[in-house]
């Protein structure tokens, strides 16, 4: 796949080639006006937020809001995006794409982004995720806090050096949003191993149940409307899932004691076999946060195991989601 779902099909859009005609200049520019509203519009979504409530956070009238998200401003200065990436909890990565987007240029190097932002605003919260980021860190596999929009509010140094290869994407980060991730970014199938059947599929089959639970959140809802404008995950949505709970029952669409594989940076690893833990507890609970890890099989120094290997641990034929029912 190659695709950034929030700023256009194609990333040989966003590059400046010399040798472009002069009549591709109108084309092009449409193409980045339809980037920048793409990319307040759905990063709001995600939060379930309206625009009066952004333009609440930012002090101004919803009308004058309203202009900025359909691009109708006359300049962005860097107090204005630093402003809009403050009431729209953008990350490090999602500002730095911000200012990219909107203005073709890096954030200031005066800005410096804040972990504290990820921080629940309840003290005793606070102090807890502080603690338990400490004990995250300690563990040797790629942990992570997830709550049930997908969003990510903490990773350990093993998740990030997992995922360092990837490249920067305004709505889709591993360390953002891990649905989105491995939905929509280009380079989620070189470090997911088999990622269509072993990582998509059932992924869209936990999203489906979470969406038929709170069909009115509007986080929710927007990432069903970005699947919808995917052909491919469209379709793996309507009739892969169906196909694949059939094959394997509603029981495989938890995560908790998956065996699957991921692709790691270090070439003393390779294509390594995982088995997923997710758990929580009262306190994680209270925050809507559940715990992610892989569990990583093959030790440091290990070759790791061979592409397709993992088929004899994964019950019942591998599905494959265009065309739906052909295995």
């Amino acid at each position: 796949m190659s695709h950034l779902a929030a700023v256009g099909p194609s990333e040989a859009l966003a590059r400046s080639g010399q040798d472009r005609l002069a009549g591709e200049e109108p084309v092009r520019g449409a193409i980045r006006s339809e980037r920048r509203k793409a990319l307040l519009r759905q990063r709001r979504e995600e939060l379930g937020l309206s625009q009066e409530d952004v333009a609440g956070r930012l002090g101004i009238s919803v009308r004058a809001y309203g202009n900025w998200e359909r691009g109708l401003v006359k300049e962005w200065n860097d107090r204005k995006l630093l402003a809009l990436a403050q009431a729209l909890e953008m990350s490090e990565r999602q500002r730095f794409w911000l200012f990219r987007v909107l203005v073709d240029r890096d954030p200031p190097q005066s800005w410096r982004p804040s972990e504290e932002s990820r921080l629940p605003a309840d003290p005793v919260q606070r102090d807890y995720l502080r603690d338990y980021a400490a004990l995250m860190e300690s563990v040797p596999y790629p942990s992570f806090l997830v709550d049930r929009r997908w969003d990510v509010a903490l990773t350990n140094s093993a998740f990030d050096q997992l995922f360092q290869t990837v490249r920067p994407h305004p709505t889709a980060l591993p360390d953002d949003n891990f649905l989105r991730f491995v939905l929509f970014h280009p380079d989620a199938a070189a470090v997911l191993e088999d990622h269509e059947p072993s990582w998509c599929v059932p992924l869209l089959a936990r999203f489906a149940a979470a969406l038929a639970a709170d069909p009115e959140d509007e986080g929710l809802q927007s990432i069903r409307q970005d699947i919808a404008h995917d052909p491919f995950m469209e379709a793996a949505y309507r009739y892969g899932v169906p196909h694949w709970l059939a094959a394997h029952g509603p029981e495989a669409a938890r995560d908790d004691g998956a065996v699957l594989a991921v692709r790691h940076p270090d070439p003393r690893r390779g294509v390594t076999r995982c088995r997923v833990l997710a758990e929580s507890g009262p306190l994680l609970d209270d925050m809507g946060l559940t715990r992610v890890t892989f569990v990583l099989s093959a030790p440091q120094g290990a070759a790791g195991i061979p592409p397709g290997a993992l088929a004899a641990v994964r019950p019942g034929p591998q599905l494959r989601a265009v065309p739906p029912l052909a295995d």
